[in-house]
């Protein structure tokens, strides 16, 4: 389950993107974007973050994952179509020549930590 793998990257970076006059304000939410070809499954990533989570100072976040289709663009008729299968030639004309534009992503898009002065929200971009 290479999930706890990817778990334990997310906590070092997000830990380590607080800012320092921030370090004891509870992080509230950590924004991933995962693209489908990235093959992580949700609920695994989340159980095995809450895992590796406990005792840093990302204990408790919540991991918001928006996963991103996998699109493809024909090299030769240049249409773009979301790839629903394991075939790969374009819709339109049965070219192979295509290229994968999203789908494979795994990213840290944002930490979002409670603002211990106003207790608002804050939105650290990384």
């Amino acid at each position: 389950m290479h999930e706890m793998g990817i778990a334990m990257q997310i906590v070092e970076i997000a830990a380590s993107s607080i800012p320092d006059d921030m370090k004891n304000a509870p992080v509230e939410r950590i924004n991933l974007k995962i693209g489908k070809m990235a093959a992580v499954v949700p609920e695994s990533l989340r159980f095995c973050f809450e895992i590796v989570a406990r005792d840093t100072p990302v204990s408790g976040a919540v991991l918001n994952i928006e996963e991103i289709p996998v699109i493809a663009r024909c090299g030769k008729c240049n249409i773009k179509w979301v790839v629903t299968g394991a075939v790969f030639t374009c819709k339109k004309c049965k070219n192979s020549s295509i290229d994968i534009i999203s789908g494979r992503e795994l990213d840290i898009v944002s930490i979002e930590i409670q603002d211990d002065i106003s207790q608002s929200g804050f939105n650290s971009s990384i």
